[in-house]
């Protein structure tokens, strides 16, 4: 009997959780396996609000094999107005999966279903995968050191008694620098809190995946991948595949004016300040940042926005740019005019990978968001580490204690406020000291380490490839059993 024919596409659906910071790195991953010939991608986007612009500017210019889908909006008003936002981040998805099911129902017989991949708070989509019988795997978007965090996290949630926070010795992270609890993630700070009980739900449940996926690279953590990539019963293997970074250019295309005012400085001489697409600072922690850096007589680009004195993450979902004097009118009377030579302040937003690459850009001032912080060790940028939520002061703690390529400024006790004198005192060390020079040396290497890691030899580009190969191989099999005849890439053999 003559074998029927199946569409020889191969397709995998990718489920970010809400928030651009998850969805950049997951869609410079995307781009990698839509690389691979005959291979194509659904990113299938949970929410409960309609995309905002920035979600939307993501998804030009991008592959015609790359097809957003945002799915029907999941309702919380069911939740406590207090709610933690990786509840809600966590729940957008567990809330979609009708909807996902929905669109495996529809792919099925139109294409080769290869692979489910999720993000770390996205684990309960596996169930949808398990039901249709579709192979599962996750992208962890942070740090090495913190997935080996979260896989020791249900062993840790055994042994230690109480909160992390108040445990009298340090946390071991296998292969990574010891770290005091009050140092871990947000949500691990409150273990009666249901964003702890979901963090603990998710990462039990990366067992479960086929692999991994960190978005990190072996120079960058040598012992935390180490640890990672040896085997052990019951945990999937690990595959290196950062730094997934944006390589993007101004909006709509127009150089930015702060792009023109850093043409016009000496190189490596300005330090940029920003703290991410979700960070906001207190009142008086803004004014303490401007009074510091014009105490440090450095150059500053600086992206203020309005500051929140409830939440460090005000921002994390938000979308309209702000207008100039809502952020501005929070600064010192007079800084602007007696910085005006040396410093410039923008409004909510900068073409940071653009800033990042700039001759003129010499440091960074960073909330450490895991983005942020390789699309400084890629473009060779020292670091200033000032963790405000998530997970960044594990990233801090990986920067300044570990690795070493950054400074991190001390909060006055008491108060939690890093005051004008310290700002200024790790600004000029940074920019202008010895230890700043011996940071950027190693940043050097790193950012070297990274364009090799990404090339076309790279450990990226053979993880990649190695999964390609898997999945035709798999499809192979299941088509074969079906009675089906695939039509084979030659390119992937």
């Amino acid at each position: 009997m003559e074998a029927l024919h199946k569409p020889s596409q191969f397709h995998i659906v990718m489920v970010p959780s809400p928030g651009i910071g998850h969805l950049i790195p997951l869609l410079q991953f995307a781009k990698r396996l839509v690389s691979l010939p005959g291979l194509s991608v659904t990113v299938a986007i949970p929410s409960d609000a309609p995309p905002t612009k920035p979600q939307k500017a993501l998804f030009t210019n991008l592959p015609s094999t790359i097809q957003p889908l945002f799915l029907p909006l999941v309702s919380f008003h069911d939740l406590p107005k207090h709610t933690k936002i990786e509840t809600i981040i966590a729940l957008s998805v567990t809330r979609s999966l009708p909807f996902l099911r929905h669109l495996f129902q529809s792919l099925i017989g139109k294409t080769h279903l290869a692979a489910l991949i999720v993000d770390h708070f996205s684990t309960d989509a596996f169930d949808v995968a398990i039901e249709f019988n579709v192979p599962r795997y996750l992208f962890f978007p942070p740090s090495a050191m913190s997935l080996s965090f979260a896989f020791q996290l249900p062993s840790l949630d055994q042994i230690v008694a109480g909160e992390f926070r108040e445990h009298p010795e340090l946390i071991p992270i296998p292969g990574c620098i010891p770290i005091h609890g009050k140092d871990l993630l947000e949500p691990a700070q409150d273990r009666e809190d249901d964003a702890y009980k979901l963090l603990l739900h998710n990462c039990k449940r990366y067992r479960l995946a086929d692999a991994v996926f960190v978005n990190s690279f072996p120079e960058l953590e040598p012992e935390a991948m180490k640890a990672l990539l040896v085997e052990e019963a019951g945990k999937p293997p690990v595959y290196p595949v950062g730094p997934l970074v944006r390589n993007d250019c101004s909006e709509n295309g127009k150089r930015a004016e702060c792009l023109k005012w850093l043409d016009e400085q000496p190189n490596g001489s300005v330090l940029f300040v920003s703290f991410g697409s979700g960070g906001t600072l207190s009142s008086a922690q803004t004014n303490e940042l401007a009074l510091g850096l014009e105490m440090s007589e450095q150059r500053f680009l600086w992206v203020v926005r309005k500051p929140n004195d409830e939440a460090a993450n005000a921002t994390f979902f938000g979308d309209e740019k702000e207008k100039e004097n809502e952020a501005w009118r929070f600064l010192p009377e007079g800084f602007m005019e007696r910085t005006k030579n040396r410093g410039m302040v923008v409004s909510s937003w900068a073409p940071q990978v653009e800033v990042l690459r700039h001759e003129s850009t010499g440091g960074f001032l960073s909330h450490c968001g895991w983005n942020s912080t390789l699309e400084g060790v890629v473009n060779g940028v020292p670091l200033i580490a000032w963790p405000l939520y998530a997970e960044q002061r594990m990233n801090a703690h990986m920067v300044t204690e570990d690795i070493k390529v950054g400074l991190r400024p001390k909060k006055k006790e008491g108060s939690g406020i890093v005051e004008k004198e310290e700002i200024a005192e790790v600004v000029k060390s940074l920019m202008e000291g010895e230890e700043g020079k011996r940071i950027r040396e190693k940043m050097k290497n790193l950012k070297n380490a990274a364009e090799r890691g990404a090339g076309e030899d790279g450990y990226s580009s053979k993880a990649v490839c190695e999964m390609g190969m898997k999945w035709k191989k798999t499809m192979m099999i299941s088509s074969s059993q079906e009675g089906y005849e695939l039509e084979e890439h030659q390119d992937l053999q």
